[in-house]
């Protein structure tokens, strides 16, 4: 077969970088509006606390959420945030995740222009809280609706 094309060299180099990459972006994003980083140990030592009110803000889709979220996560997409300001007080910390980091940065930034300063990212998002070990919420199935009897149809004229 030979040696591998310089093409495909630079493909493997490319894709084995791209974690780093993503972290670099994310890690820009969040600090770009001074989000500090909360990592899943220290989110459930604050959860812990009595005196100190904790929203944890799931970004990721409805779909994405009933797969599997931070127990007692709030499910508002990022791209909702900006029009339902109403659902976060601006007098709790609140702490983001999405699935790897980039939407969870886009929803900071958007928080940030609309005056919230108690944020904070958790560090690795969904997946690094499943790494950790900790418990993730799977909402039960949504019931079945209810079976109605076939009508019959009028006979014809």
């Amino acid at each position: 077969r030979g040696l591998p094309s310089m093409h495909t060299l630079r493909m493997r180099a490319l894709i084995a970088g791209l974690p780093m990459l993503l972290a670099a972006v994310t890690a820009s994003a969040a600090d770009a509006v001074g989000v500090a980083q909360v990592t899943p140990a220290q989110l459930t030592e604050l959860r812990a606390a009595p005196d100190a009110p904790v929203l944890v803000l799931d970004v990721r889709t409805p779909e994405e959420f009933a797969a599997g979220h931070v127990p007692g996560a709030v499910n508002i997409p990022y791209d909702q945030v900006a029009t339902r300001l109403s659902e976060i007080p601006k007098t709790d910390e609140v702490v983001l995740y999405c699935r790897s980091g980039r939407r969870a940065g886009l929803a900071a930034e958007t928080l940030s222009a609309a005056g919230y300063t108690k944020l904070a990212h958790l560090t690795g998002d969904m997946q690094g809280w499943m790494a950790a070990g900790l418990p993730v919420d799977v909402p039960p199935p949504a019931a079945p609706a209810p079976h109605a009897e076939p009508v019959e149809a009028p006979p014809p004229n």
